[in-house]
């Protein structure tokens, strides 16, 4: 029988199979529980915080609404301002109004371990608890899987490593000198913060690439688009932020006045105790080392359901253009691959409710 929290909107506790299940609360799986609920269809939101807000509850309290790319607004309604507010706690009450408001069957805190099949059922378990469902939405996004690159001898590093989710804001770095490791775009707001009050360097895997024009929709598409190359031919996604190429906003000028962006360094080779070393034999001492190296799907949790592509990643259906796993129209990917960014994620809500409801079409009915 479904374990389930009683009363939930859009949830038949009777019903011991459910129509679909959505994995994650953020701004994808919002998108995709609105749109079922729309179509009817019954499903609960499992989510791995105790409130709502998704990946916006852990980000730095120095990162304000103006600071941030856009919150794409979630279906029916409207974001909050780009203001001075602080974004972890603006946009999570911007969600747990909306979850109100449209009577959102959410479940919390649940951490979801495997996703396995059951003679065409889908069992989802966490813990000691087990849902079953005919469907699925995996809205899990990246924030939960920061990726640091492995350098040799970097354990003897004596100083401080940290990555973007342990960014504790600008003014604990006073005072040490800090290189910022990434080509992306919390590198170069890591940089806009901290070259005004303290020492920095920064390197970087490949050269940036600046934009100077304004970032508009039809450049947003184009960059989704490249993004969606990669997944039709089940390739492991790059984020929609690195193909957009980066741009400084008016609280990086100073940064930049202070020259942090154009003495970029090639990687280093190694790390040493108090810095790290280039292949040339050249070294820097630095206090710590803050690595803005970005994130990978956490999807584990469906390794079970052998998703992957010989390619390494899970080829999703039109051309890259849509939500569903090439090898199990059963499964609805968002906040992967084209929309693990505000500027897909919404649109991604929709495809997945229809992706469902085109699974559910092709299926026989269970009840049991």
């Amino acid at each position: 029988m479904m374990r389930n929290t009683p009363g939930l909107a859009g949830v038949d506790i009777t019903v011991s199979i459910l129509d679909s299940l959505v994995i994650g609360a953020g701004q994808a799986g919002l998108s995709s529980s609105f749109h079922l609920t729309r179509l009817g269809l019954s499903h609960v939101v499992l989510d791995s915080d105790a409130e709502p807000g998704g990946a916006w509850r852990h980000r730095w309290d120095a990162l304000t609404m103006r600071d941030v790319h856009g919150v794409a607004e979630l279906p029916g309604d409207t974001p909050p301002p780009r203001d001075g507010q602080r974004a972890n706690i603006a946009v999570p009450a911007y969600f747990a109004a909306y979850e109100r408001a449209h009577r959102l069957p959410v479940v919390r805190p649940v951490r979801v371990d495997r996703v396995e099949d059951d003679d065409g059922i889908l069992r989802v378990r966490a813990g000691e608890r087990e849902w079953r469902t005919r469907t699925l939405v995996n809205a899990t996004g990246t924030w939960t899987h920061p990726f640091i690159p492995h350098y040799p001898c970097m354990e003897t590093f004596v100083g401080e490593q940290l990555h973007t989710v342990d960014y504790p804001g600008p003014q604990h770095f006073i005072g040490k000198r800090v290189l910022v490791v990434g080509g992306g775009a919390s590198a170069v707001q890591f940089l806009g913060a901290l070259a005004p009050l303290t020492d920095t360097l920064w390197a970087t895997r490949r050269e940036p690439v600046w934009r100077d024009d304004d970032f508009t929709p039809e450049a947003g598409a184009a960059a989704v688009a490249l993004v969606e190359q990669r997944v039709a031919q089940g390739l492991p996604p790059q984020s929609v932020v690195s193909v957009t190429g980066l741009m400084l906003r008016p609280q990086e000028r100073e940064a930049e006045r202070l020259g942090a962006y154009a003495a970029r360094l090639p990687m280093f080779q190694s790390i040493e105790p108090d810095g790290v070393r280039w292949a040339d034999g050249s070294f820097e001492r630095v206090d710590v080392i803050l690595w803005a190296t970005g994130f990978r799907p956490a999807i584990s949790h469906l390794a079970p359901l052998h998703l992957r592509s010989a390619a390494g990643g899970i080829q999703l259906d039109r051309h890259g253009r849509g939500t569903t796993a090439v090898r199990d129209p059963r499964i609805q990917l968002v906040g992967y691959g084209p929309s693990a960014s505000t500027i897909g994620a919404n649109r991604a809500g929709r495809s997945a409710a229809t992706g469902v409801q085109r699974a559910l079409a092709a299926a026989p009915v269970r009840t049991v």
